[in-house]
């Protein structure tokens, strides 16, 4: 497949597309050949958060030290050259800089306890619905408006979300890309911009945040050792849509008008692509979220849990000894019957360890006898959460459309569960919708698709038929069996 119109970009060089993902970092690669885009996957980071003095970080210098190994690895295969980089990743985690743009410390995870105070103080402030009315972010307990608060007053120094941070950590200067800045729930939904009266209400200093931009900005040259490399020479730095749902509903090929999304990883995002904003009390009430879209309009979906729950416990199960993969577990919970339903929302099922004995309680809490935590019974605790996963998607999507006042007529699965059958048929049974599986990388492939229109606009926003036009050309071309 070429690309659109039938001609390769006017720079035919390699891009590379960094995703950061709470399970695992990744560096891609595209490149032309013959006129047709080729993607492969060059370097994967293992990642997760880590206990240090009683708290839960991320491993930012070993994140650094695998993306820049990820980077010289492109650079090698890619002679004629890196046009551009640019990154997205999960949302609301950040890092504080200090005077010479250096962290002060490993950034938070989200998971991290110490938000509990701290949304209790915020909702003391300002109203779970106002912040909702006035922000269109759900108020979740994550979210960066309540980590912040949970710095206590004790750090006053500028901040950075990931993708952002990794972008100036490559020579950008220091912005918040539109997508991504929705996320920390301190964004005016009317206007687009920080919310400067919130900030001064809860106590945070306007000034230590970023700049916001819109998703294809072009924020420079690659500065640094990585610039001496031949394949580095004038390498543009580009913010996509940073946040990674953002870019994987921005690779996705087909017109969302009536197609609701699945993006499925480790949280599930359930919702559509709309053009105003949805604050009523029912959207809150259902857990809806409006966050930016990388074209304009807004991401409107539920936050619901995913594929944690799975990881979890073959964490737990790995510790015993038993070691297990996705494709093995999906294939075996296919022929068991299913113990119950849990909510998979539930707030002890947010956090991490003893996974089983968490979902086991929630067996009781609905009726159900607990599954015996033995070897052989881990397929039934599978069953248990695709069972219950694909249950709550079918609430989301049916609260979705009594919202929308219209019906959805199909429903696009990205991300790693794409490749998940018994879940998509699972969750087909439950809605009552065909469930067609896209790609599972579809944040590379929105990541890139952003790119190649942010050049090919001669400095005018990139549009979403551009975008869309690129994400169709991407996801026909081949991709390396380690991407897909």
């Amino acid at each position: 497949m070429s690309a659109p119109h039938g001609k390769s970009p006017r720079d035919s060089r390699a891009r590379i597309a960094i995703d950061l993902g709470a399970e695992s970092c990744r560096v891609s690669l595209l490149r032309w050949q013959e006129g047709s885009p080729h993607i492969s996957e060059v370097h994967r980071i293992a990642n997760g958060p880590v206990e240090r003095a009683g708290a839960m970080h991320w491993p930012l210098a070993r994140i650094l030290a695998g993306v820049e190994e990820g980077l010289r690895k492109a650079a090698d295969e890619a002679p004629e050259g890196i046009a551009s980089i640019a990154v997205d990743g999960w949302a609301v985690d950040y890092v504080r800089l200090d005077s010479q743009g250096q962290p002060l410390h490993d950034p938070f995870c989200y998971r991290d306890e110490r938000t509990v105070p701290a949304k209790q103080k915020a909702d003391s402030l300002l109203a779970p619905d106002e912040a909702f009315r006035r922000t269109g972010a759900q108020p979740l307990r994550i979210n960066t408006i309540y980590q912040l608060l949970a710095d206590d007053g004790q750090i006053f120094a500028p901040w950075l979300c990931l993708p952002e941070y990794v972008l100036h950590w490559l020579g950008a200067a220091p912005v918040a890309e539109y997508t991504n800045a929705t996320h920390t729930g301190l964004v005016d939904i009317a206007t687009g911009d920080w919310a400067h009266e919130l900030f001064a209400r809860l106590g945070l200093r306007i000034e230590e945040a970023p700049r916001i931009v819109a998703a294809g900005m072009r924020l420079g040259q690659l500065t640094g050792p990585l610039a001496r490399l031949e394949a580095f020479q004038d390498t543009e730095l580009i913010a996509p849509a940073c946040h990674d749902t953002a870019s994987a509903i921005a690779g996705i090929p087909a017109d969302l008008s009536a197609t609701a999304y699945i993006c499925s990883g480790t949280w599930s995002l359930v919702g559509t692509v709309i053009s105003s904003p949805i604050t009523t009390p029912g959207a809150m009430a259902a857990r809806y979220t409006n966050q930016g879209a990388a074209t304009g309009g807004f991401c409107f979906h539920s936050n619901v849990n995913g594929m944690w729950l799975l990881r979890q416990c073959m964490e737990s199960w790995a510790s015993d000894g038993s070691i297990m993969t996705v494709p093995d577990l999906v294939q075996r919970a296919a022929s068991c019957a299913c113990a119950g339903i849990i909510n998979v929302d539930a707030e002890p099922l947010m956090l991490a360890g003893e996974m089983p004995a968490r979902i086991n309680r929630q067996l009781e809490l609905a009726g159900h006898e607990p599954i015996p935590d033995v070897r052989g019974n881990e397929p039934r605790f599978a069953r248990v959460i695709f069972e219950s996963l694909a249950t709550r998607y079918a609430a989301a999507i049916s609260d979705l459309e009594r919202m929308l006042e219209r019906k959805m007529k199909q429903i696009h699965v990205i991300g790693g569960a794409s490749r998940n059958q018994l879940l998509a048929d699972l969750t087909s049974e439950r809605t009552g919708l065909p469930v067609e599986c896209g790609n599972p990388e579809s944040s590379t492939i929105g990541n890139f698709a952003v790119q190649l229109a942010a050049s090919e606009s001669k400095g005018d926003a990139i549009t979403r038929d551009g975008v869309r036009e690129w994400a169709s050309s991407l996801c026909a071309s081949s991709v390396s069996p380690s991407t897909c």
